[in-house]
C-alpha cells in the first residue's frame, strides 16, 4: 500500500525581541545607565554632542507577521532627556496564523523629557497585528508621542483591503490616566477606512500627542501646518485636526493627520514633529 500522507511541516520560526534601555542624568547630559537586548531586537546610539540623548530601535528581522514579537521599554531618568526613533519603517506582512505584536513602555522620571518618533509601520494585505504603547510621566515630565501607519505600500500600488489592525495607548502622568485611546479595523480594512468617521479612504495616518506646559502655545502653529496649504497648495486627499486639554498643571496637545499617501502625509507630519518637538527637531535619521 502506497502511504500518500505528507509529514507535518515545521513550526516557522518567530521573531522573538525585547529591548531596554535607561538613561540618566549625569555631569550636566543625558547618559546611557544601562542597555538590555535580546533576540531581533537591537539598539544604538548616534554619537551627540549634548540632549537630548539619541536612541535608535532595529528590528534585525526586517519586518514582522504572525506570531512574531516585538517589545521596547525605555526609562528616562529625572531632569534627563531622549529622542527615540527606528532605523527605518517597520513592515507587517501577511499572517498565516496568529498575529504580529509590539508591545511599547516609556518611562520619565520628574523634569524629564521624552519624544517617542518611530518612522511610519507600512501595514501590508491579510496582516494581523497589535499595538500597545504605555506610558508613565512624572507629574512635570513632558512627552511626544508618534505612530504613524501607511495601510499597504501606495507607492508600489499595494493597499491593505483584508486584515486586522489595533493600536491602543495609555498615557499617565503622575499616576492619573490622562490620554487613552484604541483604535482597531478589521477584517475588511478597505472598508472600514473609507467610513467618514475612520479616514474618509485615507490610506496614511498619524497621530501625535504633546504632553507639556507648552502644548496649548502651539495649537494654533499646529492647526496651521495640519489644515493649511502644502508648498503654497492646498492639501489634496488629506485631513487632519489639533485640539488641546488643560491636564492637571500641564496640557496635552493632540493632533491627527490623514492623507492619500506616505509622501503626502510626510509633507506635514515632517513640520508638525519640527514644531512639537521644540530644539530637537526631528530625528536625522528621517532626513536619510
Amino acid at each position: 500500500m502506497i502511504d500518500n500522507t505528507r509529514p507535518a511541516l515545521p513550526a516557522a520560526q518567530r521573531v522573538a525581541g525585547l529591548g531596554r534601555l535607561f538613561c540618566g542624568k549625569s555631569d550636566g547630559r543625558t547618559r546611557l545607565q544601562r542597555l538590555y537586548q535580546d533576540g531581533s531586537a537591537k539598539i544604538r546610539l548616534p554619537a551627540v554632542q549634548g540632549d537630548p540623548l539619541e536612541v535608535v530601535l532595529i528590528n534585525t528581522a526586517g519586518g514582522l507577521t504572525g506570531g512574531d514579537r516585538l517589545g521596547w521599554t525605555i526609562e528616562v531618568g529625572a531632569d534627563a532627556s531622549a529622542s527615540i526613533t527606528t532605523q527605518a519603517c517597520e513592515k507587517v506582512y501577511r499572517a498565516a496564523d496568529d498575529r504580529a505584536e509590539t508591545s511599547v513602555g516609556l518611562r520619565v522620571g520628574r523634569g524629564g523629557r521624552i519624544a517617542w518618533l518611530p518612522q511610519e509601520t507600512i501595514v501590508f494585505d491579510r496582516a494581523a497585528f497589535a499595538r500597545t504603547l504605555d506610558v508613565e510621566l512624572a507629574q512635570d515630565a513632558e512627552a511626544l508621542l508618534l505612530e504613524a501607519t501607511l495601510f499597504g505600500r501606495l507607492a508600489m500600488g499595494e493597499r491593505m483591503v483584508q486584515g486586522s489592525f489595533h493600536d491602543r495607548w495609555r498615557v499617565r502622568q503622575g499616576g492619573a490616566l490622562i490620554h487613552a485611546e484604541d483604535f482597531r479595523v478589521g477584517p475588511d480594512i478597505a472598508a472600514s477606512l473609507r467610513r467618514p468617521a475612520a479616514t474618509g479612504g485615507a490610506l496614511a495616518v498619524a497621530t501625535l500627542l504633546l504632553v507639556s506646559p507648552q502644548a496649548e502655545s502651539l495649537l494654533e502653529p499646529a492647526r496651521a501646518i495640519v489644515g493649511g496649504p502644502v508648498d503654497g497648495a492646498p492639501v489634496v486627499g488629506g485631513w487632519g485636526g489639533a485640539s488641546f486639554w488643560s491636564v492637571g498643571r500641564s496640557g496635552k496637545l493632540l493632533a491627527r493627520l490623514c492623507a492619500g499617501d506616505g509622501y503626502q502625509l510626510r509633507k506635514r507630519l515632517v513640520p508638525l514633529v519640527e514644531l512639537l518637538n521644540g530644539r530637537a527637531g526631528l530625528p536625522k535619521l528621517w532626513s536619510l
